[in-house]
């Protein structure tokens, strides 16, 4: 869908951005996409932070003359010096991933650009916005022929010894397995030397057999290719990696997800990890490692890997993530459990601005109110009728300022 917009755009003589949130998908996005418009006739850059500044400067004068129909690339797209002779479709890929302010800065860049936002777990926002705002949904509800559903199962510190045992199984099958550490910026040290650590002692007491790989943000960037190109190849077979690999991995033989501290990630977040596996023919699994939810909240786990009941706000995010492989369906608990965030504003998660409805309870009732300001402006888009006066006036004391951020999806 997101090409065919693309070359929709650029065969109407606009130009075209597309949006990651990291350079290992940019370049994979760009070294796909490349060749395909190449051969009807459309030119594709790459711009991301890295490179070297003689190529950086052509790829900005392409872009600002026009030679550049389509870019492909990360924040950098948002960076000033950054210029599009006519900018017309701006697609953002894994849209989560993106402020307010950065989607509406790469926006500016054109003269009302269409927009097209790709994601599998809608942030709260967004889902509100599909309901109650401005915004045309296109749902992709089924997965590609011969893949299965992931199976997650969620294990205490206690329970680790049949986590490492599945993960052991699946090595034996000749299978790949990714295990995440969270990466919190107050606390980034402590994390990165947990990750480092708890790949030495994987590779050394548990899993000695198999190679151990380490991927994390701070690793030079040839260093991170080598290491993903060695796990592509299958000479890695456990990596250890921070999020830095939540998007843009695709590796076929990698069956298993092993999320540690799992109680410290969001549930999108947990929905992308996942979704690294499950890209091939083979069964595949997601162990979400509870550690210090034990300690803390009492979660209880059956031997099914499920949890038992309901608790603290962390032990509802992992149980929504077990009961449920559908990338909306734990978009809406997302949005029940954090709030949709501001419309008019940049929060994207919190609570509502409404003071007595509720988005989930009250659904009926807001798309009520939904229809009937749409009939209300179908009759008088400026609010000019006298009767409307006071209305209009309401709504600029409240958001002036903030309106046009309703126009950022």
């Amino acid at each position: 869908m997101a090409l065919h917009a693309l070359v929709m755009a650029c065969g109407s003589g606009y130009q075209t951005a597309l949006m990651v949130p990291t350079e290992i998908l940019a370049e994979q996005h760009y070294l796909n996409l490349a060749p395909l418009l190449d051969a009807v006739g459309f030119k594709a850059v790459l711009l991301t932070s890295g490179g070297k500044a003689k190529e950086r400067h052509e790829t900005l004068q392409q872009l600002a003359s026009g030679a550049a129909q389509v870019a492909i690339g990360t924040h950098a797209l948002i960076q000033k010096k950054v210029r599009f002779a006519q900018l017309g479709l701006v697609i953002v890929d894994e849209q989560h991933k993106f402020g307010v302010l950065q989607r509406k800065t790469l926006l500016e860049k054109g003269y009302r650009p269409d927009v097209l936002v790709m994601t599998a777990t809608p942030i709260p926002r967004t889902l509100a916005m599909t309901v109650y705002g401005d915004l045309d949904v296109s749902v992709i509800d089924m997965l590609p022929p011969g893949r299965k559903p992931v199976r997650t199962l969620l294990y205490t510190e206690g329970q680790r010894h049949k986590a490492w045992q599945l993960v052991g199984d699946e090595l034996k099958a000749g299978r790949q397995v990714y295990i995440v550490y969270p990466l919190v910026e107050e606390s980034e040290k402590v994390d990165l030397k947990a990750a480092i650590q708890g790949a030495e002692h994987l590779q050394r007491e548990v899993f000695p057999q198999a190679r151990v790989g380490v991927l994390h943000g701070r690793l030079p960037s040839a260093e991170k290719e080598a290491t993903m190109a060695a796990f592509k190849a299958g000479t890695i077979q456990v990596l250890v990696a921070t999020t830095v690999i939540e998007v843009g991995v695709d590796v076929p033989n990698a069956t298993v997800m092993v999320i540690e501290h799992a109680e410290r990630f969001g549930l999108a977040q947990l929905h992308q990890l996942r979704g690294r596996v499950g890209r091939g023919a083979h069964q595949s699994l997601c162990l979400l490692m509870a550690t210090y939810l034990a300690r803390e909240s009492r979660v209880r786990v059956g031997r099914d890997g499920r949890p038992e009941q309901n608790g603290s706000n962390a032990q509802q995010r992992l149980a929504a993530l077990v009961n449920s492989n559908d990338g909306f369906v734990i978009a809406e608990e997302d949005l029940r459990m954090r709030g949709p965030g501001e419309f008019l504003g940049l929060r994207q998660w919190g609570m509502s601005e409404f003071r007595a409805a509720n988005l989930v309870r009250d659904a009926p009732l807001l798309e009520q109110a939904r229809q009937e300001a749409i009939t209300l402006l179908e009759q008088d888009p400026g609010l000019t009728w006298a009767q409307h006066q006071s209305f209009k006036a309401a709504v600029l004391r409240r958001w002036r300022g903030k309106l046009a951020l309703g126009d950022v999806s």
